[in-house]
């Protein structure tokens, strides 16, 4: 049996009927291409085994689970892909689009989703198993405390759902914190209306400071001293489409 390694932030998923929830919440056709993240003991890639998809690649660098889905559910080499997801590139496996699943390592969970922003414009769904914290972030909704940096720049391009809580005893050993499943599905943005680097920079620099009023929030982006729409009011407040509003304004 595989041991649950620590630093590689490993929960194995043990509940059967959890696990077929997740996967079958993946939109799946015989065209569709598919990464799962971290399969350890493959309780996810058993049933993606068994599905009618054009590719399917099974993301781990942790050696021992790797023998393992070798040996015991004999995954060929082509299929594995041992190196950490945060520094695949996409485009190297395939031109086409390829959607995401796993119960991701907690530990990089937030990497992980900065990582499928930066490649959205080849990943039309994800779904996946987050701290709970982590997932109430990325579906939250303005105004929320929870709302933060991935909420917007996630949900400008995605459409986000927080599906259900997973309760501690589903996996092995039991993570210290309730976790829960997101799905999230491109949407049909492909260009924002304002240069996307100015407009994550516009919004982690609002996030950073975020009790400060935008106003003091963005003084050092703003060295024009124009005047910003909703300047008076804090980041936790603004829609995407506010924040690109703000970002045209202070970068032209």
């Amino acid at each position: 049996m595989v041991q649950p390694k620590k630093h590689l932030g490993q929960h194995f998923l043990t509940d059967e009927s959890v696990v077929q929830k997740i996967v079958e919440s993946l939109s799946t056709s015989p065209s569709t291409q598919v990464i799962e993240i971290g399969p350890g003991t493959g309780a996810l890639s058993k049933y993606l085994l068994k599905k009618e998809l054009k590719n399917l690649w099974l993301c781990e660098v942790d050696r021992e689970s790797v023998d393992y889905l070798i040996d015991e559910l004999g995954v060929p080499d082509y299929q594995l892909l041992q190196k950490s997801f945060l520094r695949l590139e996409l485009s190297d496996l395939s031109s086409e689009p390829i959607s995401i699943i796993g119960n991701f390592p907690y530990n990089i969970s937030s990497q992980i989703l900065f990582r499928v922003f930066d490649q959205r414009d080849q990943v039309p769904e994800l779904v996946g198993t987050f701290q709970k914290e982590v997932g109430l972030r990325v579906a939250a909704n303005p105004g929320s405390k929870t709302y933060g940096i991935l909420s917007v720049l996630l949900q400008a391009f995605y459409n986000v759902e927080y599906l259900n809580d997973i309760d501690r005893g589903a996996f092995f050993p039991p993570p210290n914190v309730v976790s829960g499943v997101i799905r999230m599905k491109r949407n049909s943005v492909k260009d924002l209306g304002c240069d996307t680097k100015n407009f994550v920079l516009t919004v982690k620099t609002a996030f950073n400071q975020r009790r400060k009023t935008l106003n003091n929030a963005l003084k050092s982006l703003n060295t024009e001293k124009r005047e910003l729409p909703y300047g008076t009011l804090r980041a936790e407040t603004l829609t995407v489409e506010q924040f690109v509003e703000m970002t045209k304004i202070l970068f032209g």
